[in-house]
């Protein structure tokens, strides 16, 4: 009996873990408010930090994918290159980060806007 009470605990704890997990996952916004993530001048997000978690990795790498597919469509609708429309968009996201974020330099630094 204590076996099986012991189990269904366990069976719950991983499940509500499972179903929590992602609530706990850092948001692009507050990634960016920690100095975590900024904003790269090829159009698409890059990790500040030295040592990132798995989270961030996978929400960066989650939101680049969808840039890339967004920037595709948008270069196929104005006729440029896909690679003339990232860094426009970079440029752009760039001058509209807000002061306090980061932003890569040309020369792969980064600087708080």
């Amino acid at each position: 009996m204590k076996n099986k009470i012991r189990n269904l605990l366990t069976l719950f704890a991983l499940v509500f873990s499972l179903i929590a997990a992602p609530a706990w996952a850092i948001s692009k916004d507050d990634a960016k408010a920690q100095g975590l993530i900024g904003e790269r001048s090829n159009g698409y997000l890059g990790i500040v930090t030295s040592a990132p978690k798995a989270d961030l990795r996978k929400l960066v790498d989650d939101i680049n994918s969808k840039r890339r597919s967004a920037y595709v469509k948008g270069a196929s609708k104005a006729g440029v290159e896909r690679s003339v429309f990232e860094i426009r968009m970079g440029q752009r996201l760039q001058e509209r980060a807000p002061s306090g974020h980061f932003i890569q330099l040309q020369n792969g630094k980064w600087q708080k806007k």
